[in-house]
């Protein structure tokens, strides 16, 4: 198992001014961080992927659609071309970075809403997208780990059911799902069962807690979630995500007004140590204690 952190806690956009925090996650004990692919080039991200080299931290990559003028599920073919390139620059970054995944909604584009749920059109057009994206994924050597979110923050995929039965339609090796337990615990009758019974699409997973805040405080069903991720084998990634509201542009979508920890550092140290003792009481490991 790798533990890691999300740095969208503080950016969408990491610099050397960074490397002070970056140092102390890793001494705290983490295998790496979660790199927020936004902006910059993939010359900027294989430079941020050495300094990470240099400390001692594995990556991955997260990323989502904010724009409408790329939404991947338009009826209208340019701008569903234009999604598709902004995808392939977004793996183009991640494989710069040295991250073998990037994971988020990267399905439609956040907090944009019909008025009504996904029709059969959009789903059929959000499949051809996906499988264009696939294809470039494949090229890089990344594997993009599609997430369902609530239905406040997107309406295409907000359940592990839809989302996996739509990872099957567009049955490519690349285009996978994650699990989140902050979005599950909204719209999952069952969380566990939503992980457990589509362990076969989930390459990765989100570590967050009902708020948002620090892991282990809140009332997601931690001990249940843990015995099933050793139930289905799983052996990969458990990343925190947590939010503030230091970033507006973030706080924008995901509705964070207020602080949910007394600091950042409560975040990831408190959050770290929650993981290590539920994997300690499960007998797994964490692979860098191998």
């Amino acid at each position: 198992m790798k533990i890691g952190m999300c740095m969208f806690l503080w950016t969408t956009h990491v610099g050397s001014q960074h490397d002070a925090l970056l140092a102390d996650i890793r001494a705290t004990g983490f295998d790496g961080v979660e790199i927020p692919v936004f902006e910059g080039s993939p010359d900027d991200f294989a430079r941020l992927g050495r300094r990470l080299d240099a400390l001692g931290l594995e990556r991955t990559a997260v990323s989502a659609i904010g724009d409408p003028t790329l939404d991947l599920i338009s009826p209208d073919a340019r701008t569903r071309q234009a999604g598709v390139e902004r995808m392939r620059w977004v793996l183009d970054c991640s494989a710069a970075l040295g991250a073998d995944r990037v994971c988020g909604p990267l399905h439609s584009v956040l907090g944009q809403f019909s008025g009504q749920g996904p029709t059969a059109d959009e789903l059929s057009r959000a499949v051809e997208s996906q499988q264009l994206i696939g294809a470039h994924a494949a090229t890089v050597g990344v594997t993009v780990g599609l997430e369902a979110l609530n239905r406040f923050e997107c309406y295409l995929l907000n359940t592990m059911a839809d989302l996996a039965a739509f990872i099957r339609r567009v049955d490519h090796p690349n285009i996978r799902a994650m699990y989140d337990t902050f979005h599950s615990n909204i719209e999952e009758t069952d969380p566990i069962a939503a992980l457990t019974l589509n362990r076969n699409e989930v390459v990765h997973i989100h570590i967050s807690e009902n708020d948002r805040g620090v892991p282990g405080r809140g009332n997601i069903p931690w001990e249940a979630t843990f015995a099933a991720i050793q139930d289905i084998g799983y052996d990969d990634w458990l990343t925190i995500e947590a939010f503030g509201r230091g970033l507006p542009d973030l706080a924008a979508a995901t509705k964070v007004w207020r602080d949910f920890a007394e600091s950042p550092e409560a975040v990831y140290r408190d959050g770290f140590a929650h993981i290590i003792t539920h994997l300690q009481r499960l007998g797994l490991n964490q692979a860098r204690h191998h």
